[in-house]
């Protein structure tokens, strides 16, 4: 059986894969190892869950390390301010994280530094990461552009450019930004991509950036994968939908719950969460720092249900999702694969079901046929033995969060009330007790509060902080006169 020494890895990198509990190569990197490491460039395809992160951050923590030796010896410097050394672009922030967990501790094992870069969060901190030198940057293009355009870095000096999940930055309609950020790193550099598909113009990127690159396909690029399980549960209503899906949610194991809305996912997370059923939600209007507590509440296994719009379906990777619910079905077949690949992953078998309303019948068809999903539609009612096949063990019923009783307002000694500038004060005083409590780990979604979104350096929006102020100023403006 292969194994990663195999491949003439630095040895702290194997070790650091061993102590994860890494020892057996994917497809993608027992195929793709040899060329990436030999400073080939390569066109990776396969699904979701298939192992492409590793199989790309593998090659280049250990390009990086020899490169950096070669550099010691020459008296150069290990690295630069505001200049990485390698550079790996992907669509959203999430993934982002993701990659970097994925590479940081094998980065660190051969003294490499590593950092992320993307909006939604105050760009300071990632400055000060960029101009204290880092090695590998993992960032998303807006963001990045952005920084660019400010001079707080430069990319003459990456060697390695990554491309990963190019599909889905093309959906989202980055592709322009990548080319002016492809054209900025040098012509000389390794560049590896990765992709599902090559469809809407990431065929354009390989022809343009790649040189004759050695293209790894471990499977079908549309084909979900074999271990996953497909249902469609026909409901009468959407009362009996409510019913089932809250079943569905009930389980001991980790499940993803896509709606079609942010409001829908918001609105659920908060019945399940009432219904005894902890649940955190994901989109694109929670605050980045909202955003990390509930992802880390589900990957931790503290919460097991996470309701999520699209934002997610290629955003999160987290393993052991038995469970993948369609609340609302996607409107087109590319985002139900991507949605579905939240479980059956690492060799895995998971579930995923689709609940269809009546007037859905027809959508739903021409989504599975396209998506090559041989599944016939199951007429079902909440509490049939199909339901709770799918569901499995229910897991026990938590009480939810009390909920926190507004400020009350404080009377004087004589029995009249305080003065508006100070009942003001107590009460900003109060809601600020009150943040805090939600921010030290709680996932945004627990006490059936709304999220507020908070910078990197934990303060609100200076819109929001206007907006409080106002509301401040035209309470204390109807106050009684002392």
């Amino acid at each position: 059986m292969t194994t990663f020494a195999d491949f003439g890895l630095p040895t702290p990198v194997v070790r650091q894969l061993t102590d994860q509990g890494i020892t057996t190569p994917f497809p993608i990197q027992t195929a793709s190892l040899p060329d990436t490491l030999a400073g080939t460039d390569v066109l990776g395809r396969g699904r979701t869950g298939s192992g492409k992160t590793l199989a790309f951050s593998l090659p280049v923590v250990t390009r990086l390390a020899t490169s950096a030796a070669q550099a010691a010896a020459a008296g150069r410097p290990r690295r630069r301010p505001g200049r990485p050394r390698a550079l790996v672009l992907c669509p959203t922030r999430e993934l982002a994280n993701q990659i970097n967990a994925t590479m940081e501790p094998i980065a660190k094992a051969l003294g490499l530094v590593t950092t992320t870069v993307f909006g939604g969060v105050a760009q300071s901190r990632q400055v000060n990461a960029l101009n204290a030198g880092v090695d590998v940057l993992i960032a998303c293009p807006g963001r990045l552009e952005d920084l660019l355009g400010q001079k707080h870095l430069t990319l003459d000096d990456v060697e390695i450019t990554v491309l990963d999940e190019a599909d889905h930055m093309a959906d989202l309609g980055f592709l322009p930004g990548v080319k002016r950020i492809m054209d900025r790193t040098p012509a000389v550099g390794q560049r590896l991509l990765f992709s599902a598909t090559l469809d809407n113009g990431v065929d354009v990127l390989v022809k343009r950036y790649l040189k004759k690159p050695v293209t790894h396909s471990v499977d079908e690029a549309a084909a979900p994968p074999p271990q996953m399980t497909h249902h469609i549960l026909a409901v009468a209503d959407a009362d009996a939908k409510k019913h089932v899906v809250h079943a569905l949610a009930s389980g001991t194991g980790r499940r993803v719950l896509f709606t079609r809305t942010k409001h829908q996912a918001k609105k659920l997370a908060k019945q399940l969460t009432g219904a005894g059923v902890p649940a955190v939600d994901l989109h694109g209007n929670l605050g980045q720092g909202a955003r990390e507590r509930n992802l880390a509440a589900f990957s931790s296994g503290d919460v097991k249900v996470l309701v999520a719009t699209d934002i997610a379906a290629r955003g999160i990777h987290v393993d052991d999702v038995e469970l993948v619910v369609h609340v609302d079905p996607p409107a087109e077949h590319k985002a139900y694969l991507h949605r579905s690949g939240r479980t059956a992953r690492a060799g895995s078998g998971g579930d995923v079901v689709t609940v269809m309303l009546p007037e859905q019948r027809g959508d739903v068809r021409d989504l599975t046929r396209k998506a090559k999903i041989d599944a016939r539609p199951q007429p079902v009612a909440p509490g049939d033995a199909t339901v709770t096949a799918l569901v499995g063990e229910v897991a026990p019923y938590v009480a939810p969060p009390a909920p926190t009783a507004p400020p009350q307002p404080q009377r004087r000694k004589g029995g009249g009330q305080a003065q508006g500038g100070g009942q003001r004060s107590r009460a900003a005083g109060g809601q600020q007790g009150q943040r805090g409590q939600r921010s030290q780990g709680q996932p945004a979604s627990s006490g059936g509060h709304a999220p507020q979104a908070v910078r990197a350096d934990g303060s609100a929006p200076a819109r929001r902080r206007r907006r409080r102020g106002g509301r401040g100023r035209g309470q204390g403006g109807s106050a009684p006169a002392a």
